[in-house]
């Protein structure tokens, strides 16, 4: 064990029954997670995820979420609202290896549950004014408000409020937080997160997981290939 890993509060997830069989059942049946449940995976400080619509970065995401003891609408692990489950069953076959002198604080930012989160918020003694802001200005906001907040920090395609500006901005927070000890997965399908420094990115789809560099990434080569000629990519 490498001393940096006594300090990552998540240094791999794993199936929690190594041997059990695999049912054909969603979420069991997406690649990503099936290879998740056979071969565990291996964390870093910053770990960015990337692949289509539909293939499991959320599933993945939320269930890494909810063993670590996070709310799966999001907040952090003491938020408790909830205003309809359709979470799967993935977080309960899941063991997550802990470092031991690590934070076991965190904050799950998940896009599609944000409204109902800061009327939560709203609603608590702390209060809160998220509402009254547009919606990328409350993203970036409630990062600065969880700023000092050291664990992991779990996103959720958080690029979906935010202007190319907004996920620039967003990385240079997300950096800071990162200096003062947290451990950072993201889930995204913007080049600019992606190009996070130093991360470890895993492609999703339907042949499992894989660790690639970013100049090979389809997410990459297909920006590239819209920016090199809009028009003619729409056309296709």
């Amino acid at each position: 064990m490498n001393q940096s890993d006594l300090f990552l509060p998540v240094r791999r997830v794993e199936s929690l029954d190594p041997g059990a069989p695999l049912a054909v059942q969603w979420p069991l049946v997406l690649p990503p997670v099936r290879q998740l449940l056979l071969e565990g995976l291996d964390l870093g400080r910053v770990t960015v995820i990337v692949g289509e619509n539909g293939v499991g970065k959320s599933t993945l995401l939320e269930a890494v979420a909810i063993a670590y003891g996070m709310n799966p609408e999001g907040g952090s692990t003491g938020a408790m609202h909830v205003t309809r489950a359709s979470e799967s069953s993935l977080a309960q076959m899941l063991k997550l290896q802990r470092g031991a002198a690590a934070s076991r604080k965190g904050f799950f930012l998940r896009a599609e549950t944000m409204h109902s989160f800061y009327t939560y918020l709203e609603q608590s003694a702390l209060g809160s004014a998220l509402h009254e802001r547009s919606h990328g200005e409350s993203f970036l906001d409630l990062v600065d408000e969880r700023i000092n907040l050291k664990g992991l920090w779990l996103l959720d395609e958080p690029e979906s409020a935010l202007s190319l500006a907004g996920c620039t901005a967003l990385v240079r927070k997300l950096s800071g937080i990162l200096e003062r000890g947290s451990q950072l997965i993201i889930s995204t399908h913007s080049p600019i997160l992606a190009a996070f420094p130093g991360a470890k990115i895993l492609e999703i789809g339907s042949w499992g997981m894989r660790e690639s560099e970013y100049d090979r990434l389809e997410l990459i080569r297909q920006w590239r290939e819209f920016l090199s000629d809009p028009h003619d990519f729409l056309k296709s």
